[in-house]
């Protein structure tokens, strides 16, 4: 199995512990320790609904106490607001904790990779310097980056060409199965 999926799941079982945790705590007040690596563990998810409902329910003295879970929270803000140069910021501003430093390593590549995703799909030419700082790196590393995906990099006027990525297959509907839903449709439009 390849690392990254092993990681994944790893993740996901890390993620059940912590909701786990949160449920079970003495008086429903878990650790300021299970509520950032909850928090960060959203994130990595891009769950974002359930990361912002656990910062409203953390008690305020927690958040106080805790510069770790307010750091990985103005992660989270930036997510929100799609600012990608300031996840990357936000992420390299803070000295994480040894729980927390690994789920926020796999959140910039994730993000970073997210980013690459969207910038071949969105743009059929960017800016070297725009496109560095979309995915969190310096001109020179985003250049490197794109020609081993394959993408083109011009240096003279400083422009990277993503390659479009192939369009997902469309699954063909047989003909017996497409007429039988059609005769669904209308029997139930007719009654």
């Amino acid at each position: 199995m390849p690392a990254a999926v092993i990681m994944e799941e790893s993740y996901d079982k890390l993620l059940e512990q912590c909701e786990t945790q949160e449920l079970e705590a003495p008086g429903g007040i878990a650790t300021p320790q299970v509520y950032a690596q909850l928090l960060s563990l959203y994130l990595l998810h891009n769950d974002m609904n359930n990361a912002r409902y656990l910062w409203k329910r953390i008690p305020q003295a927690i958040k106080s106490a805790n510069p770790e879970l307010t750091a990985v929270w103005a992660v989270g803000q930036r997510i929100w607001q799609r600012d990608f140069p300031g996840i990357y910021t936000a992420i390299a501003a803070y000295q994480w904790s040894e729980n927390i430093l690994p789920v926020m390593e796999a959140l910039r590549e994730g993000t970073r990779q997210r980013a690459y995703g969207l910038v071949a799909q969105a743009y059929t030419s960017i800016a070297a310097d725009d496109f560095a700082a979309f995915v969190g790196y310096s001109v020179e590393e985003a250049v490197k980056g794109v020609v081993s995906q394959g993408w083109q990099a011009d240096p003279s006027t400083r422009m990277v060409m993503p390659q479009k990525p192939d369009p997902p297959p469309v699954s063909l509907v047989p003909n017996e199965q497409q007429l039988a839903r059609l005769t669904d449709y209308v029997a139930f439009l007719e009654n």
